[in-house]
């Protein structure tokens, strides 16, 4: 597996992970993918990440979004991070979460965070274990419109990366 920067090209695999993502009800309380000039346009260019197998298909992604207009936040985004359903539990998801962490700081990004659907417990792990830190529960933060959890209030758990001083 080799992790690199996610180029226009790649961007019928990542919607169609992000789908598959979505499938789940576990991954983001988007409906649909967006389309690729919405998610270029609001993805900063240079942490979106892509896993490719040996074969260089596309089998996972990652991609942050700043959370502020106001300059004072410009080093904190949230990221997201996406692992085809065929090729999990291979550490595509881990791969890509510690080579964003790696190009963080040079990006001028000291935190990382994200909001994680509290039955989402394989991506709380991976964190976990990546070593973003649980900052709080998000109860009730948003009714879900779409798929198997359709109708019901959802918690998230905001956990976030802290570059070190």
């Amino acid at each position: 597996m080799r992790i690199r920067a996610m180029a226009e090209d790649d961007w019928p695999a990542v919607e169609e992970i992000y789908r598959a993502g979505i499938a789940t009800g576990n991954a983001t309380f988007e409906s649909q993918p967006p389309t690729w000039e919405r998610f270029d346009a609001s993805r900063r260019r240079e942490l979106r990440l892509v896993a490719a197998d040996e074969g260089g298909d596309v089998v996972g992604w990652a991609a942050v979004s700043g959370v502020s207009a106001r300059p004072v936040y410009s080093g904190l985004v949230e990221h997201s991070v996406y692992v085809h359903p065929g090729h999990t539990g291979r550490g595509i998801g881990r791969a890509l979460v510690d080579e964003l962490i790696a190009q963080a700081p040079d990006a001028g990004v000291w935190t990382i965070q994200s909001s994680i659907f509290r039955e989402n417990t394989a991506s709380l792990g991976l964190h976990a274990n990546a070593g973003f830190r649980t900052v709080g529960t998000r109860e009730r933060i948003a009714l879900m419109t779409y798929g198997p959890y359709e109708g019901q209030w959802r918690d998230t758990i905001l956990i976030e990366w802290r570059a070190p001083e």
